[in-house]
């Protein structure tokens, strides 16, 4: 009986933790004094900015109310896309491409990765910069 009450006191110690943690989140300002950190030429106010990170353009946007937040770099203009290009990254996005992903937006193939943003974390959200940059960079 002794075991249980410390097996369920353990549990709701680590339950307690994880929603402490949660309840803390990402915000916008954590991300700019991110970006601020990370990257250059960071541009915009909070809630959509732009940077140059590596060589690249990076784009963040993020929607607090929709808990939504979404890191993209520029790859290539739509019209310019080989035959079989197409096909390519949608095989690359299943194999070899991690958190981020090829995608289509407004006449151009970008590299983007999508979250939840409370969630997210600093280690996260640097390794995130790093993996739209290389997809963009190793189209």
């Amino acid at each position: 009986m002794k075991s249980n009450s410390i097996f369920f006191l353990f549990l709701f110690s680590l339950l307690f933790s994880f929603s402490a943690t949660a309840q803390k989140g990402m915000t916008n300002k954590k991300m700019q004094a991110i970006f601020k950190k990370e990257a250059a030429n960071l541009e915009g106010d909070l809630g959509a900015w732009q940077m140059e990170y590596g060589q690249y353009l990076l784009i963040a946007i993020t929607d607090e109310k929709a808990n939504r937040m979404r890191l993209f770099a520029p790859v290539i203009e739509e019209e310019k896309l080989e035959r079989g290009q197409l096909r390519k990254m949608l095989e690359a996005n299943f194999h070899s491409a991690l958190d981020a992903k090829y995608s289509l937006y407004n006449g151009f193939v970008i590299s983007v990765f999508t979250h939840p943003l409370k969630e997210l974390t600093e280690e996260q959200l640097i390794d995130a910069m790093r993996q739209v940059i290389t997809l963009a960079n190793t189209f």
